[in-house]
This record gives structure tokens, sequence and C-alpha cells, in this order.
């Protein structure tokens, strides 16, 4: 019917023209054809469908496509983009890996790991100590001179294992991004594409390492493992002030250091800080923590302090019961100065007054030991005992006061303090300008900051790990304490170690290593006669210090 319909249909009159009537044949389902032809090419003809699915977005597509690329290059580099490589006498595996904050970590084993803020970037560059070449090893021990050329065989190793890397890191990221592509889109151009994009990507993150690279990173490391081994891998402080100038020593002495720790255990080296530096270990806030001592007991002996500074709280209630558990601070093998804290009475005073190697300071006393002057004042308030009613900041400042008319008396008579030392902050922080640096604990974290006078208030966190309140917290505090080194002749700070340890339960030990910024390679040093030698560190703040929040009484430490 519908063909009879068609046919009855007036057609028009068709084209004269050749090429007209060719072109109306082509634009009219080409009727002038044979039927026979026409027939056989409507049979072999699919009908249109209805389309189901609508294509993605081209957003969506690009989308994936980045994820394909990103996916196949971390593959890539997990699986063949690891290379090993030989730096001085020890085998190493160096390997990218992504990363939101970048940095380079230094596995050692079974020393723990480096991890050094070299560089901000997606991708982080991890190297491993695989083992220390007996042969190479040997000859150096055998020829001790040979470590004088150790810098220039170490920069060599260290920039071909680079290179290598990063020929190697190329070729992982490329193969694997398409590889993935092709396995998800199984079109050729499709998987090149995510190839060429994963190229791209790792060439930018490259270049975002390059312009953020930080040489000196290597002055301030972060160790995780074996705490009496961190310290020998750094250095001591004087030489890392004195020798550490350029990016190079500064790597040629480190791997000089894990070579001698790898070798026998007969040579292996003890951690010698120079004879002319003072050092001074920091602690605070052990509130009855009997594990504390035998810690700061290990830190004098590793470290050989000179003089102990404890900032207060040792004590938890204040009662005399508990005074006997100060007295192993006769025996920790170090004088051993201290201030009352707000959990210290004065019945816990007048004990530690009577011990032997014990020097308390109160009322701005200030006090010679290890050839270091201190100027220290107990905290006004004793907290535990709910009968007074807290007096609060004003009460610290109160005596914060007093401990500044001490300085100011000392500057005058020519016998001018090097440290002041209180337990709360707010205390201490009326002593700047008078002294180039002050100590405090009270808060239970670490806080560094440079006073407007140019004082430098460190504060120390809890040594005790939070004492018995270690166990009402859903996570223990860590274990805290400093080792600052002092230069002998100015009694300016050269350098300091941060030292923090697991919390109850935990065995995780880490040291961190910092230089004031007058040390660091390259700076001019400021004139010793003023508080402000001592300027910020790297990567610190200068401005005024951080108050903690409410007043001592309302705190529960």
């Amino acid at each position: 019917m519908a063909r009879a319909a068609r046919s009855r249909t007036p057609n028009p009159d068709p084209p004269h023209n050749p090429l007209h009537r060719l072109l109306h044949t082509c634009f009219d389902g080409v009727p002038a054809l044979p039927a026979a032809v026409r027939r056989t090419y409507r049979s072999r003809r699919t009908a249109p469908t209805a389309t189901l699915i609508e294509p993605p977005h081209p957003l969506a597509r690009s989308l994936g496509l980045i994820a394909v690329t990103v996916l196949g290059a971390w593959l890539g580099l997990l699986l063949i983009g690891r290379v090993h490589a030989p730096v001085g006498p020890m085998d190493t595996s160096m390997a990218l890996h992504p990363s939101l904050t970048g940095g380079t970590t230094i596995n050692v084993p079974p020393l723990g790991d480096l991890e050094l803020r070299s560089h901000y970037a997606p991708v982080r560059l991890d190297v491993d100590v695989d083992r220390l070449d007996p042969a190479r090893s040997q000859a150096l021990v055998d020829h001790p001179e040979r470590f004088a050329g150790l810098q220039a065989e170490v920069t060599h190793d260290v920039t071909r294992g680079t290179l290598g890397l990063a020929l190697h890191s190329c070729v992982a990221v490329a193969s694997g991004a398409t590889a993935l592509g092709l396995a998800v889109y199984r079109r050729p151009r499709r998987a090149l594409a995510a190839g060429g994009l994963a190229l791209a990507l790792l060439a930018a993150s490259a270049g975002t390492a390059y312009a953020t690279w930080n040489p000196k990173s290597v002055l301030e490391p972060k160790f995780s493992g074996l705490l009496s081994s961190a310290p020998s891998v750094v250095g001591n402080a004087r030489n890392i002030v004195s020798e550490f100038n350029v990016y190079q020593k500064e790597l040629a002495r480190l791997v000089t250091n894990v070579t001698k720790l790898y070798d026998a255990t007969s040579t292996l080296p003890v951690y010698q800080p120079d004879p002319t530096t003072i050092r001074v270990l920091h602690v605070s806030d052990i509130h009855l923590n009997p594990g504390s001592w035998r810690i700061i007991a290990s830190l004098v002996k590793q470290y050989r302090i000179n003089v102990i500074i404890d900032t207060g709280d040792t004590m938890d209630h204040g009662s005399a019961a508990e005074n006997h558990f100060l007295d192993p601070v006769s025996t920790l093998g170090a004088p051993y100065v201290w201030v009352r804290g707000n959990h210290d009475s004065r019945s816990t005073q007048k004990y530690l007054t009577r011990r032997a190697h014990v020097t308390v300071l109160d009322h701005g006393k200030v006090a010679q030991v290890a050839g270091v002057r201190i100027a220290g004042v107990g905290d006004p308030q004793f907290t535990p005992d709910r009968s007074v009613v807290a007096a609060g900041e004003p009460a610290e400042r109160t005596a914060g006061g007093r401990l500044a008319d001490s300085l100011r008396t000392q500057r005058l008579a020519g016998t001018p303090a090097d440290i002041a030392v209180a337990h709360n902050p707010t205390a201490v922080t009326e002593a700047d300008g008078l002294a180039p640096l002050a100590l405090a604990g009270h808060i239970h974290h670490r806080e560094n900051t440079m006073l407007p006078q140019g004082t430098r208030l460190m504060v120390e966190g809890s040594t005790g790990g939070g004492g018995l309140r270690a166990v009402q917290n859903k996570k223990p505090a860590p274990v805290e304490a400093s080792v600052l080194y002092l230069d002998r002749t100015t009694k300016r700070l050269q350098a300091w170690d941060e030292i923090t340890l697991g919390g109850l339960g935990l065995s995780r030990a880490e040291v961190s290593r910092h230089l004031p910024r007058e040390n660091q390679p390259g700076a001019t040093p400021a004139p010793s006669g003023s508080p402000h030698s001592s300027g910020p560190p790297s990567g610190h703040s200068s401005g005024p210090p951080s108050r903690p929040s409410g007043s001592p009484s309302d705190s529960p430490r």
C-alpha cells in the first residue's frame, strides 16, 4: 500500500542537465539506479536504531584519562621504577613514589630512617641502604685517609644514580600508563596519550622539585628508629656548625658516619661531642613517672651531658610521701638544676635542697653550674592545694618580674646570666632581653619562639609523658626532652636536638636536629654581646611568644 501510495504521488519533472540528474540521484535515495541494485543495497543496509547510551562528556573523558595515567604511572614506578646504585662503600636502592609533601627518606636498616625536607613536590625520593660492600668498606677501614676523598666519590655516585633514576622513572611511568591505557581503552592512540601525559606529569614534578630544592635540609634531619645511633649519623653540633658548609660536604659526612656505623662492632664509634661544647639537657613535667629517671640517665651518658635543667612539675600532688621519688636525682651523672612547678610544694623544694648535686633556684637566684650562669624563679602557685584560690597569670607575671629584676642586677654587676628558667612560660617571658635563652615547661608540648627583645624561649614538653595521666588519655603522650649545645666561651646556643620517645606502651624514637639561623652555612653571625645573637631557627617564626590558654589554675597540668 505504501508503495502504491508512493507511486501515485506525482513526481517532479526530472532535470535535463546530466550533472543535475546525478546530484538528484545521490540526494533522492538513488532512484535512477536499476531496481535490482537498489534492492541489494537496501538488504545490506542496517536500519538505524535509537541511541540508548549517550557518549561521555569531554570533561569526564579527560578526568578518566588522568586517573588512568596517574594509576598507571604509579604502578610503573612500583613495579619497575627502582634502581640500584652504589654510593661510596654502600649499595643503595633509589625509587620515586607519589607523595603529597615530597621530601627524601633514607632508610638505614637496622638504625631506622632519616626524613629530609629536601623539596616540595608530588613525588618523594626513597633511598634504601641495602648493604655495605665488604671490599669497599674494608678498603676504607684499612686506609682511613681515603675518607678525605669520599666527598667527590659520593657526589659523583649520587649524581650518576640520580640521572639513572630519572631515566628509569621515565620509562617506568610511560610504560605503566601506556599498558594500563591499552587495557582500559583498547585503543593505541588513547594508550599513547596516557603514556605521554605520564611523562609530562613526571617532568612537571621534577621541575617543581628542582625549584624547591633545599640542600640545607641535611642540617635538620628527622630520625626514626634506634635513638642511640641517630646522633652518631649526624655528628656533633660543633662539626655541623663549622664543617657543613656545602651540600656535598654534608652528604659526604653523612655517608662517612653511616659507613662507620655499619663497621664491625669492635670499631663502632661512640657519639663524641666536641669537648669544648657545653651540653645541657632540658627536662620538664615528669609528674611522678619513674621511667623518666632511666631515660634521663641514658641521655646523660649518651650525650655526655654537663648539666640537667628541670623546669618543674616533677611531682604530681607535692605531698611528703612523694619526696622519695626524687632520690635518683643525685645519681644521674650530671649536676641537677631545678625550679618549682605548680605541682611541686615547698616541702618538695626543701627536700631537694638537701640532695647532693642538686641546685634549687628561686626568687631570681643565680647559680653557676658547669660554667653556665643560670637564674630561676619557682612557680608562685601550688594548684593541688584546693584550699587556696589560684592567683592565675598575674601572679606568674609578678614572679617573672622578680626574675627580671635579678637579671638586671646581675647585668649591672658585670655578671649577666646565660639562661633564665621558670616553670610557666608567662613568668619567664618577663626576662625578655635580659638573657639570651629562656627555658620553661608547664604546657606539655614544645614551643620555640623568639621574644621581641631577642631572647629565645624554649618550652619543653613532658619528659614524663604526662605521668600517671598517660593511662587516662586515649593516646599516650610522648616523652620529650632536648639537648642544648652551648659555646663554652660565649655561652650562645649552637644547636639543639629534640628527642621524642613513644609514650606508654610505644617504642618509637625520634631525634630532630636544629640550628639557629646565624649558625646556618653562609650566615653572618650576630655580635656576641647581644641577646639577639641567637636568631630564630630556620622554619620557626619570629614574633611574640605563644602563651598557654587559660591560667595555670585552670590547667590540669
